[in-house]
């Protein structure tokens, strides 16, 4: 018998727990759904004024996506388990280590959405907002201001998880922390693109409020790397 090819292996784990973590997210999207008029009203006096729709359908669409947003966030730590147990498996990483990938990916996940929330997103959207003139006044959709917080919120804690993954890709053998140091121009370069395509506005300003943050988490990964003495 042949052996199974990590891909295999990989897309096997994620199919024994898709159907329930779907089934999660369904639900406590539909829990969520009737908390949406407090968590909108909340985002909303953080981040905007007035809010408005164009459509019959908008304000319930932008509910429901608001309550998908609430559920996959909230479901994270399962979404982080069911993610690691799979790519961990055909890597043999077990026990503590796989808790030491789902914990810590979980905690710069929300620490990345929290500064993203409290930081970067306030001073984006004051930017953005800041062309305005008694002239050209800021009428806001409802579905797009829900699309645009949301997507950036995610964003910003995907972008978080890099140290975690530089750990992982050197510990399975896939690249070594003499990698990451060598080529840290390149990192910068990556980096830099990154924040320019997720930040909220081009200016400078917000750019470095991601691409700072991120870049001393890469250098954050060498040292970790170096600490556990992983080469």
């Amino acid at each position: 018998m042949t052996a199974q090819t990590p891909l295999f292996v990989i897309l096997s784990e994620f199919r024994r727990t898709i159907r329930a973590l779907a089934l999660a997210v369904g639900l406590t999207t539909l829990v969520i759904f009737f908390l949406t008029p407090h968590l909108l009203h909340y985002v909303q006096m953080h981040l905007a004024d007035k809010l408005y729709f164009f459509a019959v359908a908008e304000p319930f669409l932008a509910h429901v996506k608001l309550a998908f947003f609430g559920a996959v966030y909230g479901l994270i730590p399962w979404v982080m388990t069911v993610f690691w147990r799979a790519i961990a498996k055909p890597f043999g990483v077990k026990g503590t280590e796989v808790f030491f990938f789902i914990f810590f990916t979980c905690l710069l996940f929300y620490a990345g959405t929290l500064f993203c929330y409290f930081i970067t997103l306030p001073f984006g959207i004051k930017f953005l907002l800041g062309f305005g003139s008694e002239e050209l006044r800021a009428v806001i959709s409802v579905s797009r201001f829900v699309n645009f917080t949301t997507i950036f919120i995610l964003a910003f804690g995907a972008v978080f998880e890099l140290p975690i993954f530089m750990v992982f890709l050197a510990k399975v053998g896939l690249c070594s922390r003499s990698f990451f140091a060598r080529n840290r121009r390149i990192a910068l370069l990556i980096i830099a693109i990154l924040a320019a395509m997720l930040t909220p506005t081009p200016d400078v300003v917000n750019m470095l409020l991601m691409g700072g943050p991120l870049y001393l988490l890469y250098e954050a990964g060498i040292v970790i790397l170096m600490v556990m003495r992983i080469k």
